[in-house]
């Protein structure tokens, strides 16, 4: 499936440059807070690789890997957005406070 894998390689490069600002980043809440995205991307990428080995091959082990891949993966989602929510406000009330 082409829009798996579009999803698949835009997914793991938005992952790339969210480790790439995590790196760079010297805020303790702000790096929480790309992590949780990265950690977001990442899962994405992994739930749609198992989805997209599920077309590709039909075989048990297939389908046992495939699930683990789609449950690992969309669990990190659920992860991260939860991250996602909890350091977003913390981020930003650390960007103000560092710019004024």
């Amino acid at each position: 499936m082409p829009v798996l894998v579009f999803i698949i390689v835009l997914s793991f490069s938005f992952y790339i440059m969210y480790k790439v600002q995590y790196v760079r980043s010297r805020r303790p809440m702000e790096r929480k807070w790309v992590s949780a995205k990265s950690s977001m991307a990442l899962g994405l990428c992994v739930g749609c690789f198992g989805i997209n080995t599920l077309f590709i091959q039909q075989t048990t082990v297939s389908y046992i890997v495939a699930a683990l891949f789609i449950l690992v993966g969309f669990g990190s989602v659920w992860a991260g957005a939860k991250a996602y929510r909890h350091f977003l406000p913390y981020a930003r009330k650390e960007a103000e406070e560092l710019n004024h």
